[in-house]
């Protein structure tokens, strides 16, 4: 009862759910943190001791500011926000942090960058790695999906809608190096029950994984409400516990929602991706 309450007290400040006017003029404040603690509490993951690290990699299709001469610009952003940060960063507040440079002049690509990283640090805590890609490079951006076997045609019968890691189980002590990939990976906001859409990427080495369980188990937070960073933590820690590999990686691309995309990495063995977007983003 005192986790849920204290969850509730956290969250209950967040404009997301609720209406809220747009703002145009650049306001640093609208961006709104929630503590990693929240969930990491829920399933026994404290910040000195994470079985991984990653990153959060944001994509945002939708910046735009002003020259100096009034002139409107327009980009794309990516942004690297640390897993050991005592924060995320709330999505709606974010759209609506970005939407404030809309009507605001600046005198270069550098200022934009410089307020987006002293401001993004300081919601998560830690520093926020930006780039701002113009659009002389979005043709240097690619469509690709995720490497690996894909598990979503498996003829399986499916009857659990909320996460349940006794679902995974391993096929056989024999210890194999496999990519892993499924599209059917789908949660709900937290906040507001709306969908979240997402394809996974698991790649591991250790016992084998039965792939059967594995989607049933992706399959099984189709109703479960849930951060997406968070989601992606759950579903490392739940692998790491029921399969035991030695090795994991775990990593989700969402659908955009509001303009943006969230992409949470976890891993204990490799470096993060390049930020390359898949057929659904």
């Amino acid at each position: 009862m005192k986790e849920d309450y204290n969850q509730e007290t956290a969250l209950e400040g967040l404009t997301l759910g609720k209406s809220v006017a747009y703002v145009s003029e650049y306001d640093a404040s609208l961006l709104q943190p929630v503590p990693r603690s929240l969930s990491r509490d829920k399933i026994g993951l404290h910040a000195s001791s994470l079985p991984f690290t990653g990153v959060d990699i944001w994509t945002g299709y939708e910046l735009s500011w002003l020259t100096a001469k009034g002139k409107p610009q327009v980009a794309l952003l990516e942004c690297r926000v640390p897993i050991s940060s005592p924060n995320l960063i709330e999505s709606k507040s974010f759209k609506l942090y970005l939407n404030s440079f809309n009507q605001t002049r600046f005198n270069s690509v550098t200022e934009v960058q410089q307020h987006l990283i002293e401001a993004l640090s300081a919601c998560a805590g830690e520093t926020v790695e930006v780039e701002i890609i113009l659009p002389d490079a979005f043709n240097q951006l690619t469509i690709a999906g995720l490497p690996g076997k894909n598990i979503d045609d498996l003829d399986i019968t499916v009857e659990h809608y909320a996460p349940v890691e006794g679902l995974l189980k391993t096929a056989s002590d024999a210890i194999v190096t496999e990519s892993l990939n499924s599209n059917l990976l789908k949660s709900n906001c937290l906040i507001t029950n709306q969908p979240d859409w997402a394809s996974l990427y698991i790649h591991y080495q250790g016992p084998q994984i039965d792939h059967e369980s594995l989607l049933r188990y992706i399959i099984s937070f189709r109703q479960h409400n849930e951060f997406h960073e968070q989601c992606v933590e759950r579903i490392y820690s739940d692998l790491l516990k029921c399969c035991q590999p030695t090795n994991l990686t775990v990593y989700a691309r969402y659908t955009r929602r509001g303009g943006l995309d969230i992409n949470p990495f976890r891993t204990n063995f490799e470096e993060a991706p390049k930020n390359t977007r898949d057929a659904r983003q």
